[in-house]
Formats: C-alpha cells, structure tokens, sequence
C-alpha cells in the first residue's frame, strides 16, 4: 500500500500540469480592450493644517466633581427623601395601584387594601405607596392620601399631595 502522501502529491501534480496557456484568446482580447482605456483620476485634495491648541487641565475644574453635579440653586433646606428599606408597593406606579377596601385593625388604626396587578396589598399610615417616594398620610373609608416627593427642574424636591379614591368592583351577572 502506497503512503497517502504520495498519492496527495501526485494528484496536485496533475492538477497543475491542466494549468497551461489554454486561455490565450482571453488573455489576448483583455490586452487589446485595455490598450485604448486611459484612467484618470482627480488630484488628491490639499490637506488641511490645524493649527496646535495646547490643553492644559491642571487650571481647570473636573467636571466629574460632586460639585459640580449637584445644581447650584438646589434647595438644601427643604424636604428630602428618606431613605427606608423598600417596601412592595413602590415598586407600581401610582396610576397601576388601585384602593379596593378599607379595614380597622386591632388596634383601631385604618388600613387600606390596595391592589397592584393581581395581588391585594395592606397598607397604613407611614408606608410607602408609588415611585415618588409617596408616603400615605391618611386612610379613611373612602379614600387615602399621599404625599410625594418629586423633583423640580432645578433638582428642588417638592412636596405634592394625592389621593386615591376607593373603587367599586364590578360585578358579574
């Protein structure tokens, strides 16, 4: 049995030896095509010289400082947001959640059942409600109010109050 490296070479061998000058009549017509076309071509453009700005950053002030992001007009002394462990309800946008019943606990406080997607919720005075930093203020049989923290155009934080009213289920017949 012959190495399979022998039987390789002599394969490419042959392929090489079809290889000769069986395409001269091409090779002649692309010589007698190419001999009345002139290719010209545009000068290249000039290049631009720019002018050498040194930038020197020592001078400047870092525009990733604290400073600087905090705005300048911001109100330091007005309400903030606290920060608190989060709690369920704020994760729903307030116009997802929906006040569905009022009950009094034990220990005769209010609280109201408060529905986000399919899941009822309990909810009192001092929890969280909504993604603005919403804080339910008062329960009562009819409806519940909020106050929210939200964020002006100078980055103040301002104090707007809400109130989710109690909705009547609808019932099937």
């Amino acid at each position: 049995m012959k190495p399979i490296w022998l039987i390789f070479l002599g394969l490419g061998v042959s392929l090489l030896a079809g290889c000769g000058d069986e395409h001269q009549d091409l090779k002649d017509w692309m010589s007698a095509q190419s001999k009345d076309m002139h290719v010209t071509l545009p000068p290249l453009p000039k290049l631009l010289q720019f002018t050498v700005v040194e930038y020197e950053v020592a001078d400047m002030v870092d525009p990733f400082q604290g400073s600087r992001l905090t705005p300048a007009s911001s109100n330091k002394s007005g309400p903030r947001p606290t920060p608190h462990p989060p709690e369920p309800l704020e994760a729903y946008p307030l116009e997802s959640l929906k006040m569905v019943g009022m009950m009094v606990a034990k220990d005769g406080r209010p609280m109201a059942l408060v529905q986000a997607d399919k899941t009822v919720y309990e909810a009192r005075v001092g929890n969280y409600l909504g993604q603005n930093f919403g804080v339910i203020t008062k329960i009562t049989a009819n409806d519940l109010t909020l106050k929210e923290l939200v964020e002006d155009a100078n980055g103040d934080w301002v104090e707007r109050f809400s109130t989710m009213q109690l909705q009547e289920q609808e019932t099937n017949k």
